[in-house]
């Protein structure tokens, strides 16, 4: 089986082992602009090819096969003719999402911008369908004021960090729900972020609460990018999941997954780091631990290994590195190597068993995935992935998960009694860098300290 997801952005492919992100190796974010060329490139139905959609892509290639009026009414609905697999743009997302967390039973929340379908579905224990799409419609909201607030389409991460530089408004909030979006030309940036953030939470606790089925849920789609909510979930189900890649990059993954359970009643679960692997003997030997303790002696490190992860967030394998304890990093990150917005914040890696001893939260949280408080003792200790608001958007790593990455943690937790290392992608206003080439090139072009790839540290030219 193959599977593709054919939309206007994050283009992506998936064959049960390679999980192939368009971006990394187009080096263009999101990959905008070449649905086209990925149509003509990967889509050749045989044996067989599983797809979905999403608008604002499929239709622009001139596909008009008539698996596009399929809708479902529950979770394994599928359609299937002549080597042909389809399903849902928000069946995908809960797919993967579900049948990541290993729970027996679960709700799911598949809930982004847009769709095929929907724009926000909520799936319960049984996979019944509970249509939101007219209800919370917060995806689209969160992009038009990524947009109209200067940080472009898809930019809501950025627009989730500066909500906690401002305050809630309630007349902002009403401008948001009336959508009389003119009223809100002079209203601080920051206000309507936080309004924003306060609105999303209220939304999820109106309309998702009350369709609680069992104690477990699993969130998926490009709004699942927002810890905030995400944490909220924490307060109201014993387990909360939300997988590596839930926005659109992640759609080639649920679909394989939904075909290969319905065609051969398998249970796929995809790796993490589902990229390629890269061969590299260039550079001087070193060990994860010594790289923790240079981490400790305040360099910054790019740290590739192994596959790359799948998703937006770097998980241990395409990661830049640094010392959370100084107060500093964050500004200096930003500025000499991230060079983006001074206002954006860093995570938190920690060991998994030292994460209730820094954060107030009640679970561990391997792929990123929520924001959750730092206690308040704890600020000044690492004050480099405390946000403003007393938050950080923390990593739990064990040896199981990332070995590698896992050893470097110790190392830098042997060497200041710290259990945790800040950790942000490793890109420089671009995608996640794929290759050892993509790794030296940025590493160049910016003041990282030191890089290593795959247990060998580089030197920089000149």
């Amino acid at each position: 089986m193959f599977s593709v997801a054919i939309g206007p952005h994050d283009h992506n492919t998936y064959d049960g082992k390679y999980h192939n992100q368009i971006e990394r190796h187009s080096r263009i974010k999101h990959n905008f602009d070449k649905t086209q060329e990925f149509f003509n490139d990967y889509y050749k139905p045989n044996n067989p090819l599983c797809i979905t959609a999403t608008i604002g892509g499929i239709e622009n290639t001139g596909f008009n096969h008539k698996c596009l009026s399929f809708k479902p009414k529950k979770l394994w609905d599928y359609w299937y003719e002549d080597n042909l697999y389809y399903i849902d743009h928000h069946q995908s997302h809960a797919v993967y999402a579900l049948l990541t967390s290993g729970f027996s039973q679960s709700d799911v929340l598949a809930i982004d911008g847009r769709g095929w379908n929907y724009k926000c579905v909520f799936f319960d224990k049984n996979g019944n369908i509970t249509d939101l799409s007219n209800k919370i419609q917060i995806g689209l909201q969160w992009n038009y004021f990524s947009k109209r607030l200067g940080f472009g389409d898809l930019g809501a991460g950025k627009l989730m960090g500066l909500s906690a530089y401002g305050e809630y408004n309630i007349a902002i909030h009403l401008a948001i729900e009336n959508q009389n979006y003119d009223y809100l030309l002079n209203a601080k940036k920051e206000d309507i972020a936080a309004t924003l953030q306060h609105h999303t939470i209220e939304l999820v606790k109106q309309h998702v609460l009350p369709l609680k089925s069992c104690d477990n849920i699993c969130v998926a789609g490009g709004v699942a990018y927002n810890g905030y909510m995400n944490e909220e979930f924490t307060k109201h189900y014993d387990k909360v999941h939300v997988p590596p890649a839930p926005g659109d990059e992640g759609q080639s993954l649920g679909t394989y997954m939904h075909a290969d359970y319905i065609l051969n009643n398998n249970i796929h679960v995809p790796e993490t780091y589902a990229g390629k692997e890269y061969n590299f003997d260039e550079g001087d030997p070193i060990t994860p631990r010594e790289v923790g303790e240079a981490i400790a002696a305040g360099k910054i490190v790019g740290w590739f290994h192994g596959k790359s992860e799948s998703g937006n967030r770097a998980l241990g394998n395409r990661s830049i590195l640094a010392d959370p304890r100084n107060p500093k990093i964050k500004d200096i990150i930003n500025k000499t190597i991230k060079q983006r917005e001074d206002f954006r914040p860093f995570a938190p890696s920690v060991l998994e068993g030292h994460y209730p001893y820094y954060f107030n939260t009640n679970q561990s949280s391997p792929y990123m995935s929520r924001i959750v408080p730092v206690k308040s003792h704890l600020h000044d200790v690492i004050p480099g992935v405390t946000h403003v608001d007393g938050t950080a958007r923390i990593q739990t790593v064990n040896r199981k998960q990332n070995e590698k990455f896992h050893e470097v943690i110790q190392g830098f937790y042997q060497a200041t009694g710290v259990p945790m290392v800040l950790n942000t992608s490793f890109n420089c206003k671009e995608p996640i860098v794929e290759t050892p080439e993509d790794a030296i090139n940025t590493f160049n072009k910016t003041q990282l300290d030191m890089l290593v790839i795959n247990e060998r540290s580089v030197r920089k030219m000149g």
